[in-house]
């Protein structure tokens, strides 16, 4: 497919990959057309759904690898890697 960005990012917040960062994420989504993906080790969910994200089960320090595929996709990577080095507006 074209117009696919893919980025190793990695969680920095205290309480890692919970609710409140997952409907984050989830919200950056929904403002663009390409699909995002989240792999953990062999598991690869579907960005943007709550659910599928918190089954990732990702504390503090974990590596993630995203990929959008679509149009937007290297704007919403862009995004998203801001989004993690402010680690989704938490303090810590």
């Amino acid at each position: 497919m074209e117009n696919v960005k893919a980025k190793t990012l990695r969680i920095s917040n205290s309480l890692g990959l919970h609710a409140r960062a997952a409907a984050r994420i989830v919200d950056l989504v929904k403002r663009y057309e390409a699909k995002l993906y989240f792999r953990k080790d062999d598991q690869e969910v579907d960005g943007s759904s709550i659910l599928s994200l918190l089954t990732l089960c990702c504390p503090k320090g974990t590596e993630v690898e995203v990929r959008a595929e679509g149009p937007g996709a290297q704007e919403l990577i862009r995004e998203l890697e801001s989004l993690f080095e402010q680690r989704f507006g938490e303090k810590e």
